[in-house]
């Protein structure tokens, strides 16, 4: 078994044992080569007797992998048959890591294509937690969108619907309510980014009856904790938190430095273990427990939580 220095930049030396959260990236390291179905090697560090932290969909009975994955450029890759036999291997890697949620949208070009070609293929997809989206100022587009992702992804059901970036919601969510009641959608829900319409996203969170909400939350950008996520909390909606790396650049930004100690005695030699967690240091309440749906990091996840002090320390 190869030894991992306890340094960021060995961790993006070995970012392929990363599964990726939503907006993060899917690349993994696997057992073969390219065209090899063999069982995909567990990464290092990982129990494989465990499986992932979940968390409950707030209201139901059902529970979710904190693992997610996101399809934002990684899976816009046409035709190209290399590039889809990788993603196929990531695909085999996740599942078998326990990895449930896939999130896409028909703003990522090829992606749900590509994606629900790929599932068609994989012998096993136990767990799959399907979520894309609408992202068309048009209500009629939006139906089309909904007819189009069902047949990409080749479901009859999407567990979760959501309106991207707030674009037509009332109109979108208006439609998705009556997809769901035919039995088209399970939940539905709404998306931001780039920390962007934060105060329209809380009135929506407020007056409307959604089950899921998708925002951008990470050690860095935090405003969420100040009023959304207690809101979210407080009316039962689930969370994700999409771009909990910064889409690389926090692991660009600390590269360079030493892991603290605190970190190594936790038993994570690899930064991407810590992030997705540390950035839940409560404020003013705790915030633990509200979660997000899709965290990157397989060390993280089975069953060794961060304790809250810890989080503290990273965070501040």
């Amino acid at each position: 078994m190869n030894t991992l220095s306890p340094t960021r930049r060995a961790f993006l030396r070995q970012l392929g044992t990363l599964l990726a959260g939503a907006a993060a990236w899917p690349s993994l390291t696997l057992a073969g080569a390219a065209g090899d179905h063999a069982t995909p090697s567990v990464p290092e560090g990982v129990d494989a007797g465990r499986g992932p932290l979940d968390a409950a969909v707030p209201g139901t009975d059902e529970r979710i992998p904190k693992i997610g994955m996101g399809t934002y450029i990684t899976f816009n890759v046409g035709p190209d048959p290399n590039a889809r036999e990788t993603l196929a291997q990531v695909l085999r890697t996740f599942f078998a890591m326990g990895g449930g949620m896939i999130d896409s949208s028909p703003m990522y070009g090829t992606a749900e294509e590509v994606l629900g070609d790929l599932l068609a293929k994989l012998e096993d997809t136990d767990g799959l937690f399907s979520a894309t989206k609408v992202w068309t100022r048009s209500t009629s587009g939006g139906e089309q969108q909904i007819d189009d992702s069902l047949a990409l992804w080749g479901l009859d059901t999407i567990d979760l619907m959501q309106v991207h970036n707030l674009v037509n919601w009332r109109e979108h969510l208006a439609t998705m309510r009556a997809r769901r009641d035919a039995g088209e959608i399970r939940y539905i829900g709404i998306t931001t980014s780039h920390g962007r319409h934060h105060d329209e996203l809380e009135r929506i969170m407020r007056d409307e009856p959604i089950d899921f909400v998708q925002l951008t939350y990470n050690i860095v950008d935090r405003s969420v904790e100040d009023r959304l996520l207690p809101l979210a909390q407080d009316r039962g909606i689930a969370v994700i938190a999409n771009r909990p790396f910064r889409r690389g650049q926090l692991f660009d930004r600390f590269a360079d430095h030493p892991l603290p100690g605190w970190v190594r005695r936790l038993r994570h030699r690899q930064l991407g273990a810590v992030l997705p967690q540390v950035h839940h240091c409560p404020r003013s309440r705790d915030l633990r427990h509200t979660g997000d749906f899709a965290t990157p990091a397989h060390g993280a996840e089975h069953g060794r939580d961060v304790r809250t002090a810890a989080r503290c320390r990273c965070a501040t």
